[in-house]
C-alpha cells in the first residue's frame, strides 16, 4: 500500500522531512505548501516532488491522504484538528499543543475519525532513549525511581538566527517562546523509555530573563514571557520523580548534545553529560558513549543547509548511533540526511508504517499528550511561583484506531 501526503511548511525541517517521505517506499507523492511559494517551488524542483499547493486550505480540499505539518510550533493544535477532521492522516512536529483544551480536541478528533495522528517527537529515537528503553525492558534497572531530562539549547547558538528566519521583522515577539511550552525533548526522552509511566503533578521554578535585548521581554513577547530557563520537579504516577530542564541561556555546548538524560533505579542507573555516557551498577561503571555516537549523514557545508545557521546544522546532520536497529528501515534511506541524533529516519518509516497498516504509531495522541501537557502545566506552576498543580491523563492509547 502507497499515500499520498502533503508537508506544509518547508522551511529548514520541513523540506528534508519532504525528501525522506518522498524516498520511501509507502509513499506515493508529496505535495508541499508555504507561506513563501518560492520556499515550495524550491522544494518541489530540489526534492523532485509532485507539486505545490497554494494554501493549507487547498491541501485540505485536496484529496491527499496525509499531512506532516512544520510550522510555527505554537500554530500546530488547531492545523492537527483541522487536518484529522478534513479526512487526513496527521503528522505533527513538536509540540503538539500549547493548552490542555488543544490537546483534548486533538484526542477527540482521532477518536472520532480514526485517522492516525503522530507527533514527531525525536528523543524517543535517541540514542539514549534507545538504549534506556532496552534496559528497562530487560528489568536491569530494577525499579527506576528518579529521571532527569534536559533540553539545553543557548540562544546564542543558533536561535537567534532560526527566529529571524522564521519570525520575519517582529521575530523577537515569538522568540521568547515560553521554554517550558517546548517540553518534548526533554520529557519524551523520558518517558519514552518508560511506556508505562506518566506524570500526575509539578512544581516549577522559572528564571527571568536579564539580557535586556528585547527578547524575554513581557513588553515585547506575543506570549507575555520573561523566563528563559525553567525547571521541574514532576510526580509520576508510580511513585517516581522525573525533573527536566529547559535552558535558552546557558553555557553549554548544545551543538554537541541538546538533549540529555539520566535514569536511577534500584538494580543500575544511566547517566550522560555532553559527550560521555555511562552505564553504572552496584560493582562498576561501563563506558557506553560509543554506543550512544551518531555518524553524520552528511556534510556540515551540505548546499541544503546554506539557510540553518552554523550552530544548528548538527542537529540537521547527525545521524545513526549503533545502537539504532537500522536493518528495520527502508534501503531507500541508505545515505539519506537524517538529523536529531538519526531520528528522522524513524520518525519518517514509524509514521507511513502506521498510515499503510492503520495501526497506532509509538507517539500517537495519547502518548504525545503524555509528552507535552506536563511542560503545559509547569508554565502555569512557574507563572504561580512554583505553585505544585496536578496534571491530567487522558489515559492509555486504545488498542487500535
Amino acid at each position: 500500500m502507497t499515500f499520498s501526503i502533503g508537508v506544509v511548511g518547508v522551511g529548514q525541517f520541513g523540506g528534508q522531512f519532504a525528501h525522506l517521505f518522498n524516498l520511501h517506499p509507502g509513499v506515493s507523492e508529496v505535495f508541499v505548501v508555504d507561506e513563501r511559494p518560492e520556499r515550495a517551488a524550491e522544494a518541489v524542483e530540489r526534492f523532485d516532488l509532485a507539486g505545490a499547493k497554494s494554501s493549507f486550505e487547498d491541501l485540505l480540499a485536496s484529496d491527499v491522504d496525509a499531512v506532516a505539518i512544520f510550522t510555527q510550533r505554537w500554530t500546530h493544535g488547531p492545523l492537527v484538528e483541522r487536518a484529522l477532521r478534513a479526512g487526513k492522516h496527521v503528522y505533527s512536529a513538536v509540540p503538539m499543543a500549547i493548552s490542555e483544551d488543544e490537546i483534548a480536541r486533538i484526542i477527540e478528533a482521532v477518536r472520532e475519525t480514526r485517522n492516525v495522528y503522530m507527533m514527531g517527537e525525536t528523543s524517543y529515537y535517541n540514542p539514549a532513549t534507545v538504549y534506556a528503553r532496552n534496559q528497562h525492558e530487560a528489568g536491569r534497572f530494577g525499579r527506576v525511581f528518579y529521571t532527569e531530562g534536559d533540553y539545553v539549547h543557548d540562544m546564542d547558538l543558533g536561535f537567534y538566527d532560526a527566529y529571524q528566519y522564521s519570525g520575519g521583522d517582529r521575530w523577537k515577539e515569538t522568540a521568547s517562546y515560553p521554554p517550558m511550552l517546548y517540553p518534548t525533548h526533554a520529557i519524551g526522552g523520558v518517558l519514552g523509555a518508560l511506556p508505562a509511566a506518566h506524570a500526575v503533578s509539578v512544581s516549577c521554578v522559572g528564571v527571568k530573563d536579564d539580557r535586556q535585548d528585547g527578547v524575554f521581554d513581557k513588553d515585547v513577547s506575543m506570549f507575555g514571557n520573561d523566563f528563559s530557563n525553567a525547571t521541574a520537579l514532576f510526580e509520576l504516577n508510580d511513585g517516581g520523580v522525573m525533573r527536566t530542564n529547559e535552558m535558552r541561556r546557558v553555557g553549554y555546548p548544545s551543538h554537541i548534545r541538546e538533549s540529555r538524560f539520566r535514569f536511577f533505579g534500584t538494580e543500575a542507573s544511566f547517566e550522560q553529560l555532553a559527550k560521555v555516557t555511562v552505564w553504572q551498577d552496584k560493582a562498576n561503571v561501563h563506558d557506553i558513549s560509543e554506543q550512544m555516537e551518531s555518524r553524520p549523514s552528511m556534510a556540515l557545508d551540505d548546499p541544503s543547509l546554506a539557510n540553518v545557521a552554523p550552530e544548528l546544522r548538527d542537529a540537521f546532520v547527525s545521524g545513526l548511533a549503533p545502537v539504532h536497529d537500522s536493518d528495520r528501515l527502508p534501503e531507500e534511506f541508505r545515505g539519506a540526511p537524517n538529523g536529531h541524533e538519526g531520528s528522522h529516519h524513524f520518525l519518517v518509516d514509524d509514521f507511513v508504517t502506521a498510515v499503510n497498516t492503520r495501526t497506532l504509531p509509538p507517539v500517537n495522541a495519547w502518548t504525545a499528550a503524555r509528552f507535552t501537557l506536563p511542560g503545559i502545566v509547569a508554565h502555569e506552576s512557574a507563572r504561580r511561583n512554583g505553585e505544585r498543580l496536578p496534571i491530567r491523563d487522558f489515559g492509555d492509547a486504545p488498542v487500535s484506531l
